[in-house]
């Protein structure tokens, strides 16, 4: 037994069996020596492993698939074939176990052969038990790395989801559905074309998520903060003494990104020299490192975004027309908020509720009626990324159970009209409106403005308390006998 297994380590004169280690994994052993099986046990379960034993081929892969063991020790030279042929079949099963090689006849070839074969190390015999307790630690310690990475690719995967869109709208809806089908194609190029603040970048995720790549990278990069030079080295990288400051090799976003999604937002602000250089990329499928000799095999797919009309831009000689052909494939327009109808009410709520969540004890239920009626009407030059940032002010500010006028940013208050029987502004509408609506429903709007209080109602219309109540009593909304400051 001894010429099989050294019980003594060396430096410290100490059986490694004495010394105790507990990461709790099930290991299998594979070995035809009931001896080595023995000592092996006894090591691995002095380390808080759970074991269990075969000593054949044909009992190593049925034990593996009865007891799902998260490494496996295997004897390479067993009775009945090679510790490679269980290798083999546990990799074809369950690629995430870790497995370790032991022989007494250590040959080069059998080496190469274990490790093409994903083992993760290789020990000869006599085994040293304290080389097996740190190779099957770092065992454990490298598997428990791969289901984190797995577990965080998967959550990565889930939160680039198509229900994370919020709209009902039909101009939304086509904009989804077409999302949905080109996620799943395998077009490698995809143009999102919206105002800013649309959400582009929601949509490339969703993409992305939704695609057979959603667990290789996602990567984006905004084209208008960097200069030309910091994005060609961004994308495609640069080699050792490209330029002065490459003291070593730099991977790209291409290069980091194989098998998945690269995100170009703001492309109409690509400088044209590199528009023409991108061009060459997705034409050819492949790229070259700054300063490179060769090209590199390209595998991801391309998602470019912009707030302009490339279309437009490239006529006008800004954007390079066969990069806009190249890149929009598939072209996507995503609609403005102001075009959405009732999904500006359905995002707020969504923002009501996502600061609710953020600061327990403060309940926001929703947005008062005059406030929906504004939301409505208002342009919302800054999309669905404003809408964000009213509700997130309006719910640190806000003390009531909804967000009321108060707390509305000053703009959109001087911008904003309240309509009612279809009025959709201050703007004369093209088939006239009787002065008489027009001048209740700004009473109407001063007086819920300012909680029912005549005298500064009047102040904002500059007019007189006894005019307003006038008005107010003539259309209905005032009883003969009220009186007071507040109705």
């Amino acid at each position: 037994m001894i010429d099989l297994i050294s019980y003594i380590h060396p430096e410290t004169n100490q059986s490694p069996l004495l010394r105790m280690n507990r990461p709790n994994a099930k290991v299998l052993i594979v070995d035809d020596e009931s001896g080595v099986r023995f000592v092996l046990g006894e090591a691995l379960r002095s380390w808080g492993h759970e074991t269990v034993e075969a000593a054949s081929v044909a009992e190593g892969i049925k034990r593996f698939e009865e007891e799902q063991p998260a490494v496996a020790i295997l004897d390479i030279d067993l009775p009945d074939g090679s510790g490679l042929d269980i290798l083999n079949a546990i990799k074809e099963q369950h690629p995430e176990t870790v497995v370790i090689m032991i022989t007494g006849n250590v040959n080069v070839p059998n080496v190469i052969t274990a490790l093409r074969g994903a083992a993760h190390d290789f020990i000869g015999k006599p085994i040293h038990l304290e080389e097996l307790r740190i190779t099957l630690r770092n065992a454990v310690e490298t598997r428990e790395l791969r289901r984190e990475v797995r577990q965080a690719r998967n959550e990565r995967a889930s939160q680039f989801t198509f229900s994370q869109i919020i709209g009902e709208s039909a101009t939304m809806k086509k904009a989804i559905e077409l999302t949905r089908r080109v996620a799943g194609s395998d077009v490698t190029s995809i143009l999102l074309q919206g105002e800013t603040g649309t959400g582009k970048d929601l949509f490339a995720r969703a993409i992305h998520g939704a695609s057979g790549r959603a667990r290789a990278p996602y990567l984006a990069i905004n084209c208008a903060a960097l200069p030309a030079t910091l994005i060609e080295s961004e994308l495609f990288g640069y080699e050792k003494g490209a330029f002065t400051d490459a003291k070593q090799k730099k991977e790209g976003l291409f290069e980091q990104a194989q098998g998945g999604t690269i995100f170009l937002d703001e492309i109409g602000e690509m400088e044209l020299s590199l528009q023409a250089k991108l061009l060459r990329v997705l034409e050819e499928g492949a790229f070259r490192r700054v300063g490179g000799l060769k090209d590199l095999p390209l595998d991801v797919r391309i998602i470019a975004a912009s707030n302009q009309n490339l279309k437009k831009a490239g006529e006008a000689g800004t954007f390079r027309l066969d990069l806009f052909f190249r890149l929009s494939v598939i072209q996507v327009d995503i609609p403005p908020l102001r075009d959405r109808g009732n999904d500006v009410i359905l995002l707020a709520q969504h923002y009501i509720d996502n600061a609710n969540l953020k600061r327990p004890g403060r309940k926001l239920k929703g947005l008062s009626s005059e406030v929906a009626s504004i939301f409505k009407s208002y342009r919302w030059s800054g999309n669905v990324r404003e809408l964000r940032n009213v509700i997130e002010r309006a719910s640190i500010l806000e003390d009531g159970e909804h967000v009321t006028v108060t707390h509305l940013p000053a703009d959109m208050l001087a911008s904003s009209y309240l309509p009612s029987g279809g009025v959709s502004g201050v703007v004369l509408p093209a088939e006239g409106i009787p002065l008489e609506t027009v001048e209740v429903d700004l009473a109407r709007q001063a007086l819920a403005r300012t909680g029912g209080n005549l005298t500064r109602a009047a102040k904002l219309l500059d007019i007189s308390r006894d005019q307003l109540r006038y008005k107010l009593k003539k259309a209905g909304d005032l009883s003969g006998d009220a009186d007071g400051d507040a109705i």
